[in-house]
């Protein structure tokens, strides 16, 4: 283990952005630590990242719980010495309507996709302080944009796009930039894990490719690769975006 090497805590790392995310920045010199609760996907994620040359720690992880986040950093810190990128990659989705949405799994769509994040972030902000480091969440077109049938989702990605900009101006005097992407439609486990058989996936896809303006859905690598530019010193002076990767997504009225 490299101590004086960069380290990143990506969460959400055993699937989807989140593990896209965290081979991008091994590739791109970042020890990762790799957060999620799949013990055996971060096992094999790590084992795949060492086989291409770079370096990985599986960290075992409920985001929601608040000792596994302090055992977590802690431990992080403890091995690696330092903590220089966040990624807030973990997240769910759910459907349900005003009607349909009862207060519990609205309480646990903001628990995961908003409350951890915050959460997470006074954990490691200290620590990023010292580093000079940065914060990336993974927001989604639903946090701009209304969309039916989705309303706690869109409220928590809503939200998460509010406290990046919060971060952001808070954090810029002490030199740590907070920024989130807000990918479309992109190719991962999420809406089957939301309760998308895979028949219902498969139509959603097709009809997502006339939402999309570029006619087309995204891979997670394409929305890894904007993480790891604003995770960069190649975007050194940017702060507080919320970053559209969605072919065009948000520009549109719903259909």
């Amino acid at each position: 283990m490299t101590r004086d090497r960069r380290m990143a805590l990506v969460t959400g790392a055993s699937s989807g952005i989140g593990r896209a995310t965290a081979k991008m920045l091994a590739r791109d010199g970042f020890m990762v630590a790799l957060a999620a609760r799949d013990r055996a996907r971060l096992d094999s994620l790590a084992v795949e990242i060492g086989a291409a040359g770079g370096e990985a720690l599986a960290v075992p992880t409920d985001v929601t719980d608040a000792g596994a986040r302090e055992r977590a950093v802690a431990w992080i810190v403890e091995h690696a010495g330092r903590i220089d990128a966040l990624v807030n990659a973990a997240g769910i989705i759910a459907s349900g309507s005003w009607e349909t949405t009862t207060l519990e799994a609205y309480d646990h769509m903001m628990d995961l996709n908003v409350r951890s994040v915050f959460a997470l972030t006074r954990l490691v902000a200290p620590h990023l302080i010292t580093t000079g480091g940065s914060i990336v969440n993974v927001s989604s077109v639903a946090g701009t944009r209304a969309f039916p049938g989705v309303l706690a989702y869109c409220v928590s990605k809503a939200a998460v796009d509010q406290l990046t900009r919060c971060l952001a101006l808070e954090l810029a005097p002490k030199g740590v930039r907070v920024n989130a992407v807000n990918p479309g439609v992109v190719v991962t486990e999420l809406h089957r894990r939301g309760g998308m058989d895979e028949a219902a996936y498969a139509a959603f896809l097709e009809r997502s490719k006339t939402t999309h303006p570029m006619a087309r859905v995204a891979t997670a690598e394409e929305v890894a690769e904007t993480i790891a530019f604003l995770v960069s010193d190649r975007a050194s002076f940017v702060t507080g975006a919320t970053l559209p990767v969605d072919g065009g997504r948000q520009l549109t009225c719903l259909r």
